[in-house]
C-alpha cells in the first residue's frame, strides 16, 4: 500500500527509458526521467512524493510541495475555471481547490489559506479554503500552557482565528498582539486557556516564565549595547516598549523585575540600569 499526498519510501522495481518504475505491489509507479537522481539503479530505495497526473495515474516526484495531506498551507492561485481555482504548491500539477470549496471566488495572483486533503470520492490531492470545517474540538490533543504551532486562518473583530498544531481551532486576541501577522502565517505560541466548551485562547511566545527567561538575555544585551542605561520603565507606553523591545510591556515587567531580583539592573526615575560586576 502506497500513501497518495504524501512521502512514500519504494524501492526501484525497473528501469526504463522513460525512468523508473517503483515497487508498489503491483505494476509499478512512475517516476519520470527528469526526476531520477544520478546513480540510481534497481533495487535502491528512494524517498518520493506521491500523486495523481492530469491522466489520473498515479506518478511519483522527487520535487518537494508546499504542504502534503492534512497541512495547512498560504498558496498562490495561478489560474481559475468555473469548476475551481488552481494553487502553485512547488509541483508541476498545480493544486485544485473546488468552487464549493472555497469561502469566495478565488482570484489569480491571490494568495490563500488553504489545507490539504485526499478526496474521497476521486482519491486525488485537493484543497479546502474552509480550513475550520477541516479541524475539531470535539477531542482535544493540547492541554493549557503546552507550546504549540500556530497557523493563521482569518481576522475577526476579536483577534485571529488559528489552526493549532493542524488539529484544533482557537482564537488569538487582538490586544494581545504586538506584531504584524496575517492569514497563513505559521507561529509558535501556547494554550493560554481551555474554556468548558472546548474553545480554546491562545497566545504567542512561551507561557510565563520560561518566556521571561527567554527575554532575560535580550534586555541585558541591549543594555550593555547603550553604556548600561535604557530610558523605559513601567510607566512607559506599550507600544515604545514592543517597538524597542519586541515584547509586550506585561513580559518587560516580569523579566525586568526577575533581573531586578538577580541584582543584574536597577530601576531609576528614568529607565533602567546596569549593575555594574564586582
Amino acid at each position: 500500500m502506497v500513501d497518495i499526498g504524501a512521502y512514500n519510501t519504494l524501492k526501484v522495481a525497473r528501469k526504463t527509458n522513460i525512468g523508473l518504475y517503483l515497487d508498489d505491489g503491483g505494476d509499478g509507479i512512475l517516476l519520470p526521467k527528469r526526476f531520477v537522481p544520478p546513480g540510481i539503479n534497481a533495487g535502491d530505495e528512494l524517498k518520493v512524493f506521491l500523486y495523481h497526473d492530469s491522466d489520473n495515474r498515479v506518478i511519483a516526484t522527487t520535487q518537494q510541495p508546499y504542504g502534503v495531506v492534512g497541512d495547512t498551507v498560504r498558496l498562490k492561485v495561478v489560474s481559475t475555471t468555473k469548476q475551481g481555482a488552481f494553487l502553485d504548491w512547488g509541483l508541476m500539477k498545480d493544486l485544485f481547490v473546488p468552487a464549493s470549496q472555497q469561502r469566495s471566488k478565488m482570484l489569480v495572483g491571490g494568495e490563500y489559506l488553504v489545507k490539504i486533503y485526499l478526496d474521497e470520492r476521486t482519491g486525488r490531492v485537493a484543497a479546502t479554503e474552509k480550513t475550520e470545517a477541516a479541524v475539531s474540538n470535539e477531542e482535544l490533543t493540547v492541554k493549557e500552557m503546552e507550546i504549540v504551532d500556530l497557523a493563521v486562518s482569518r481576522e475577526t473583530e476579536l483577534g485571529f482565528t488559528v489552526v493549532i498544531n493542524g488539529k484544533h481551532l482557537g482564537m488569538l486576541y487582538a490586544n494581545e498582539v504586538f506584531q504584524t501577522i496575517e492569514p497563513g502565517q505559521k507561529l509558535k505560541g501556547y494554550i493560554k486557556k481551555i474554556r468548558p466548551d472546548n474553545k480554546i485562547d491562545v497566545a504567542l511566545g512561551k507561557p510565563g516564565y520560561q518566556r521571561v527567561e527567554d527575554e532575560e538575555g535580550k534586555i541585558l544585551r541591549l543594555l550593555q549595547e547603550n553604556n548600561g542605561y535604557l530610558p523605559y520603565h513601567d510607566k512607559s507606553s506599550p507600544e515604545d516598549i514592543y517597538a524597542f523591545f519586541a515584547m509586550s510591556k506585561k513580559v518587560f515587567k516580569m523579566t525586568t523585575g526577575a533581573l531586578y531580583k538577580q541584582r543584574k539592573i536597577d530601576f531609576t526615575k528614568t529607565g533602567i540600569q546596569l549593575v555594574a560586576e564586582d
